[in-house]
């Protein structure tokens, strides 16, 4: 073969690369991406309203032994909106996000709407997910938010949820997020407070108030049989529990074990452990507790998952 034939070759091959990695950044703009470090892939997915510096932590803990990949998804901190359902698009644009960066089965940590992203994620490609750490998610969170025993039970208090905050103008919005109502018991120091509401402040108004909407009528409890990597699934109590003690109700620890162990019956290889101190943002309040499991749990899945660990 000669070699301007050979040139020819490469430069048509090197155009379709180009053309294809084009067309997957066009379309995966449900998040951006930051990567960093080397070794084995970890994808790393916030939640609600929240940035990818919900795991600088975790980043600065892991990057010399892991290639970390942090996403913010649309419309949250900053990332410009899209128009189309944020939880069912940021599943689709990953998947196809980890086969165009042949991401050899990344390990997947997501925290509460980004637990569900990536417990969406492994159930509808089993194939693509390698272990999974679960921050504070339910498969059906509407099912403890609303005592409901299906999407359609809860769906009179979701769209009541949904409209209240839809029809929030930008004054009222802004005021909701400095008042607190929504975050102040997801964390202890006021200084974490401080950073959560900054980065909601600069989330979308619409995009949160579908998004959350979205996370609620997702129903996952069936699908998730369907997972077959191991997964780390961390629980929180104590800041639910603080909130309504106020109202002079008492909720045991006692519930909230039964309530994930029903939750995750079909999740076949599963450890769960419930911090006793730590709100909603584990990795904030108790960094310590947080990275004993999830270093134990990297460094030998399967270890870890022969004990269920509900009690």
């Amino acid at each position: 073969m000669s070699h301007a034939r050979r040139s020819a070759i490469a430069f048509i091959a090197f155009s379709i690369l180009a053309s294809s990695s084009l067309g997957v950044a066009q379309r995966a703009r449900s998040f951006d991406a930051r990567v960093s470090g080397s070794g084995r892939p970890i994808v790393f997915i916030p939640g609600l309203a929240s940035s990818g510096e919900t795991w600088d932590s975790a980043v600065a803990r892991y990057r010399d032994r892991f290639q970390c990949h942090v996403l913010t998804l649309a419309g949250f901190a900053g990332v410009p909106p899209i128009d189309r359902p944020l939880i069912a698009s940021a599943e689709a644009d990953l998947a196809e996000y980890i086969r165009a960066n042949r991401l050899e089965r990344p390990i997947v940590i997501g925290h509460s709407l980004g637990g569900v992203v990536a417990l969406a994620l492994a159930a509808r490609h089993p194939d693509l997910a390698g272990p999974l750490v679960i921050v504070d998610a339910l498969p059906f969170t509407a099912g403890s938010r609303f005592q409901a025993d299906t999407a359609a039970d809860a769906e009179p208090a979701i769209a009541k949820t949904h409209a209240r905050l839809a029809n929030m103008t930008t004054a009222a919005y802004e005021s909701y997020v400095r008042s607190g109502e929504a975050t102040k018991y997801m964390v202890t120091s006021p200084t974490d407070l401080a950073t959560i509401q900054r980065w909601s402040m600069a989330s979308d108004p619409r995009t949160v108030a579908d998004a959350l909407a979205e996370f609620y009528r997702l129903d996952l409890r069936q699908e998730i049989g369907r997972i077959q990597a191991p997964a780390l699934v961390l629980g929180t109590w104590a800041g639910i529990h603080d909130e309504v003690a106020q109202y002079g109700v008492e909720l045991r620890r006692e519930l909230f074990v039964r309530i994930f162990e029903h939750q995750f019956a079909r999740l076949s290889q599963l450890h769960f452990a419930l911090s006793d101190t730590a709100r909603h943002f584990i990795m904030f309040d108790d960094p310590d507790w947080f990275f004993r499991q999830l270093d134990a749990f990297l460094a030998n899945p399967a270890s870890v998952t022969r004990e269920r660990g509900f009690r």
